[in-house]
């Protein structure tokens, strides 16, 4: 049987061990996300916050903090939905194994949304914005944001539920120039589907209608973060993956209504409105700076009885996005490979911040009656997967030939990275473009959305032989002499703290000149810091650091570099400055007084003794 609610969800996981209760008053500035934080971290039970400090409203998160807790949840569907993504990603199945498939469309059909009466749980109450949980998550955070909400839109030329886009996008309920209790900013990046449906109406001069939804079955969520087949509907995802119809009502002002949300908030977005939006700490690992988003009026604030909010941390990862991304990559598989010809697998590196650095295998048939040592097939893959979605926002991507180790793994960062090193030709395998457009949330290139991607191509045989250490007495110039082997092959390099391009680019140029009297065959990047030994310290670190903090058209250099026909490459080792920058996003950092606050919890007699 599916979830009717959020509450009927939060007791089943309590009653079986998912769930555990903060009974504390809980302050939602800082304190209410830095307890799910350290809960996260030690893959702890569900949270439900019986007394938020300001609000009336019990809050709940970390529903899905481990992908073992969502298996729970969807105990009964996960498998079907398997199934109904994979026959809609590929109809065929279905005519190559007919009793595996039997009744998916069916089950499809069943789960269409349902139309019901007003006279729904939702319409237990109205409420106001500044009365709701006002949870901050970030101490330089602009206000409280909406973090798990599900926001509906329709299209203005085609409306009804079947045409319509659920997306998760932050919403910001107070701060700023935000009127209280009248105005909240709407936040969406690059590729959504609401950015279509606003484009429609924006050029029809009508405003949007917005419901932002909150809580409501599990399905509801995981159905906005979904990225679904082409033609098939949120909506029937969540119905089919919650074993409970969508049920929707609409308003006497229009807005479509979850019947079965905890908190409905209504609002319209007019043509070419916007206010400032941020800051807001996002999962780069990095603040989010201010910049004009869409400003949505507040119509209504519809809330049942006994509802629940719900809301999770966004931060550096690992985080419950993370857990999301699990979850989602469970149901619907290797489903990008299938969509472009010779790519077999594509992972965004969540350690690097999940845009900055995907890592994909593809296949070299090109020319299979020639013996050729270069990528061929996977630099036309390549440019299919930077023109796909929202694999398109990646800053670097590093493609492998398949045909040269079949067991390549791309979940394994070092050895993922040691594979593409050691058979790269760094003068001729490298391929830039300059002046694009990058994540939204990425503040390492030109502006916001503006920036550079670089890809990294590697096939046929191995090229060098990458050192596990360094080799004595090899000394480096005085400004770089601490320097530690992070993986084979990959050296991190501590450096003078960077002023500008302009002097960065002639202290590179004779730092890379100074290395070319070097042997330096066994080193192929060499990555400049601002600390080593934070940077140095693990993989993570080293992968979060080295692509967030650069620019591939600004920040890579080489050793014995060229430019020919437009083509630039260097003979020596790659060098990246991944040091800190002026215009660079500040990044997260937790607050020692509220961490305190969370170590009283975990004493004896407080609600999270033994769980931390």
């Amino acid at each position: 049987m599916g979830y009717k609610s959020l509450a009927e969800c939060v007791r089943d996981l309590e009653q079986n061990g998912h769930l555990v209760r903060i009974k504390e008053e809980v302050d939602p500035y800082l304190e209410m996300a830095a307890i799910h934080l350290r809960v996260y971290e030690h893959r702890g039970p569900a949270l439900l916050f019986e007394r938020v400090k300001g609000s009336k409203f019990p809050a709940v998160s970390n529903l899905f903090g481990t992908l073992e807790r969502s298996r729970f949840m969807f105990r009964d569907t996960l498998h079907k939905m398997k199934l109904m993504v994979d026959l809609k990603m590929d109809p065929m199945r279905a005519l190559k194994n007919p009793l595996k498939y039997a009744g998916i469309s069916l089950n499809a059909l069943s789960a269409l949304p349902m139309k019901v009466g007003k006279n729904s749980p939702i319409n237990y109450g109205k409420t106001t914005i500044s009365a709701l949980p006002q949870v901050v998550n970030w101490p330089m955070d602009g206000g409280a944001f909406v973090t798990m909400p599900q926001v509906y839109t329709e299209d203005v030329t085609k409306p009804g539920i079947m045409q319509a886009n659920l997306g998760m996008y932050r919403i910001q309920l107070g701060g700023n120039d935000y009127i209280k209790d009248k105005e909240v900013g709407l936040h969406y990046q690059l590729h959504r589907g609401i950015g279509v449906h606003q484009t429609k109406a924006n050029e029809l001069g009508k405003p949007l209608k917005v419901s932002i939804f909150v809580g409501g079955p599990p399905a509801h969520p995981l159905a906005a973060v979904m990225p679904l087949p082409e033609g098939l509907s949120e909506m029937i995802f969540a119905g089919a993956l919650g074993n409970r119809r969508f049920r929707y009502f609409y308003d006497s002002e229009g807005f479509c209504i979850s019947a079965d949300a905890d908190f409905v908030i209504t609002g319209t977005v007019y043509p070419n409105e916007n206010k400032p939006e941020g800051p807001f700490g996002d999962h780069i690992g990095y603040y989010s700076l201010v910049h004009p988003f869409p400003l949505m009026h507040v119509h209504n604030v519809y809330y049942r009885k006994h509802a629940i909010w719900s809301f999770t941390v966004v931060g550096r990862p690992p985080q419950e996005d993370t857990s999301f991304g699990e979850l989602i990559h469970e149901i619907s598989g290797p489903a990008i490979p299938k969509e472009i010809n010779g790519l077999h697998a594509v992972h965004a590196v969540d350690a690097a911040g999940v845009h900055p650095l995907l890592f994909a295998i593809g296949s070299e048939r090109y020319t299979p009656y020639l013996k050729i040592d270069r990528p061929q097939e996977i630099l036309t893959i390549a440019n299919q997967v930077l023109g796909k979605n929202q694999l398109s926002l990646a800053k670097y991507l590093f493609i492998a030939a398949k045909e040269d180790n079949p067991s390549l793994n791309i979940h394994d960062i070092p050895a993922f990275l040691m594979h593409v090193l050691s058979r790269m030709d760094f003068a001729r395998d490298l391929h830039f473009h300059t002046r694009t457009t990058i994540d939204t949330l990425d503040y390492s290139g030109e502006g916001l959305n503006s920036g550079s991607k670089v890809v990294f191509a590697a096939a046929g045989n191995v090229k060098r032989i990458l050192w596990p250490e360094m080799p004595a007495g090899l000394d480096f110039p005085r400004n770089f002499a601490q320097k530690k082997i992070v993986v084979p092959g990959v050296l991190a390099v501590q450096a003078a703290p960077f002023t500008a391009y302009p002097q960065a680019k002639d202290e590179l140029e004779v730092f890379a000149k100074e290395l070319t009297s070097m042997d330096l065959s066994g080193i192929a990047l060499i990555v400049l810091c601002d600390d080593l030994q934070f940077t140095a310290e693990n993989i993570n670190n080293f992968v979060w650091v080295c692509f967030t903090r650069s620019n591939p058209s600004h920040d890579i250099y080489g050793v014995d570099s060229f430019v020919e026909y437009k083509h630039w490459g260097c003979k020596g080792p790659l060098i990246i400055d991944a040091r800190n920058k002026p215009h660079h996003a500040p990044p997260l950092e937790k607050v020692p007084e509220i961490e305190k606050r969370v170590d009283q919890l975990a004493s004896r007699g407080g609600s999270l003794f033994g769980i931390i």
